[in-house]
């Protein structure tokens, strides 16, 4: 066969071929499934970078941050949250790490699932089974005798009222807050000493930060202190006492004292040492 004749017979296969669709043996299955396994992989990459920002974005599970809070109501600030979850032992504090102690205050020492990111008060509010939309506080039957709060169905003083959220970044700044209207829930726990405010409110009451706000710092240090203890040393013993204790040394040795201690010491003889310890509370 001459060149011309193989030439015009590419020619001939080349036109049959136009307009003609390239199809997968097999139909479509195997590339969808190829599709599939791509967005699965990519949705895995975001899912973890997401929990490895979690976990080194403070908080973390190392920090114990100390917030103050408040739920005003019209005119005033209603009872603060009862029941420290950890007796008995609470399955959503045990899950997330954040609690109060009857105190006005959060104390926000996180697991991985309240790190980070993830660090909002509405971890908070679901510990303590209260409910809030972008309309309505709803207290369970154990706070604040269930009481409720909707926009459209209670008023203040006769006066229509909104919900808002109040924050303060500082806790000793009181002039320096800003408003939210909305996603109350989502409000971002990013440092300690923030102060953080759910009010029921008409719009021209003025909220104030709440009464625990100015005594953060002090609530939080007894929250981080030891636990005053009597221990009593026999001759010849060494003992590890914690800072505030009252100290009795009993014959035959010296007493060294520190931080706040009070020691008695009786005759000469051998020597006892007491040493600072410090124990941390939840």
């Amino acid at each position: 066969m001459g060149k011309a004749s193989s030439a015009k017979r590419v020619a001939r296969l080349a036109s049959k071929g136009k307009g003609k669709k390239i199809r997968f043996q097999g139909g479509t299955l195997f590339p969808t499934i190829i599709v599939l396994v791509l967005l699965v992989g990519l949705g895995l990459v975001a899912y973890a970078r997401s929990g490895t920002s979690s976990a080194t974005e403070p908080p973390t599970t190392n920090d114990h941050w100390h917030v103050s809070y408040g739920f005003y109501a019209c005119d005033e600030y209603v009872a603060n949250l009862v029941g420290n979850k950890e007796e008995p032992l609470d399955d959503k504090y045990f899950k997330y790490g954040v609690h109060s102690h009857d105190d006005g205050v959060i104390h926000w020492h996180p697991q991985a699932l309240a790190t980070g990111k993830r660090a909002k008060f509405g971890v908070f509010l679901d510990v303590y089974d209260v409910e809030v939309s972008n309309s309505k506080l709803q207290f369970p039957d154990d706070q604040n005798g269930g009481a409720k709060y909707e926009e459209g169905e209670e008023k203040c003083n006769g006066k229509d009222a909104t919900l808002k959220a109040f924050v303060w970044d500082q806790y000793d700044k009181p002039d320096e807050k800003k408003m939210l209207i909305a996603d109350f829930d989502d409000i971002r726990i990013e440092k300690d000493g923030m102060v953080v405010v759910i009010a029921f409110v008409a719009d021209d009451a003025q909220v104030p930060p709440p009464p625990t706000a100015a005594n953060l710092q002090e609530l939080g240090a007894v929250d981080s202190g030891g636990i005053a203890t009597t221990t009593t040393t026999i001759a010849g013993e060494t003992t590890t006492t914690v800072a505030g204790e009252t100290t009795t040394t009993v014959v035959g040795e010296t007493g060294t004292t520190a931080a706040g201690e009070t020691g008695t010491t009786v005759a000469g003889g051998s020597t006892t040492t007491s040493v600072v310890t410090t124990t941390t509370q939840g």
